[in-house]
């Protein structure tokens, strides 16, 4: 007489779409909880942004032509979309290196082991990522509003506008954060990560409008600065926050700032997400 032993084999879910927002959601969770357990974590990414703000505005403002004059107070209004969008540009660094992280400790390799959906342990990141950035932009945003920044410094603006901005700026980190997924399954160290997640954006966030008048650069690095990717988001937000600094230019991006910002992050995106997640499963410590 004998025995089989047989084992419930794995079933596919019938919703793909579903099973990977549920597996998403699950990897988003343990990442959030993670960073409740290191507040360091937020924050050193509060702390790093709120200096920007402080060394900008007492600093240099008041030696920063915009326009016509060097107001302190029309600088410090100019500054602050640059300020939201370098914050939010630079949590890719934070990205790539949990990700190295987690590479280095075999943890991907046992979630990829799992009967998950393709792409949702990155996604799972970035998604937890994002709500650290948004929690690292609203104190910002009150910063701000302490040293004197104000909305419709300029033009009138609604609150509506003044919540698309905001939008606009998650839209970019979210993006952003895909290439910091890239980054942290190329390397083999969190440290590389780091380094690498940082070290381009240095040229991409201040060869923009980030924090100078583009319109008084050389004509070959202004052509460079408005078709930035960054650039659109920061121009757009100047002119949904109704700030002064919006840049009279004939480039596409410089003249549909908002249509131009969501191009350009949707596209980031998805060439990033294609290849983060293509890299992913066949990535090895």
């Amino acid at each position: 007489m004998s025995a089989a032993t047989d084992t419930a084999p794995v079933t596919a879910p019938g919703n793909p779409v579903g099973q990977s927002i549920r597996d998403s959601l699950v990897i988003a969770r343990r990442n959030l909880i993670r960073m409740t357990r290191i507040p360091e974590m937020v924050l050193f990414g509060v702390i790093q942004p709120v200096m920007f703000v402080v060394l900008f505005t007492y600093v240099f403002g008041g030696s920063m032509k915009i326009g016509n004059t060097t107001d302190a107070g029309v600088y410090k209004d100019f500054l602050m979309a640059g300020i939201f969008a370098q914050t939010v540009t630079f949590a890719t660094a934070g990205s790539a290196a949990g990700i190295a992280d987690d590479m280095q400790k075999g943890l991907v390799d046992r979630f990829r082991s799992l009967p998950m959906a393709r792409g949702a342990v990155l996604t799972g990141r970035t998604v937890a990522d994002l709500v650290q950035t948004a929690i690292t932009l609203l104190v910002l945003a009150i910063v701000a509003l302490i040293v004197g920044w104000r909305t419709g410094s300029a033009d009138p603006t609604s609150v509506g506008e003044i919540l698309a901005g905001f939008a606009l700026l998650l839209l970019l980190g979210y993006a952003f954060t895909w290439i910091g997924a890239l980054i942290g399954l190329s390397v083999r160290t969190p440290e590389a990560a780091t380094s690498g997640g940082i070290i381009w954006l240095f040229p991409v966030t201040f060869v923009s409008n980030a924090f100078v008048d583009s319109s008084q650069m050389t004509p070959w690095l202004r052509h460079i600065a408005e078709w930035n990717p960054f650039s659109a988001t920061v121009q757009a937000c100047r002119e949904l926050f109704g700030n002064p600094g919006v840049v009279q230019s004939d480039a596409w991006p410089m003249q549909h700032p908002v249509w131009a910002s969501v191009i350009w992050s949707v596209l980031i995106i998805a060439v990033f997400r294609t290849l983060a997640v293509r890299k992913y499963r066949s990535a090895s410590v």
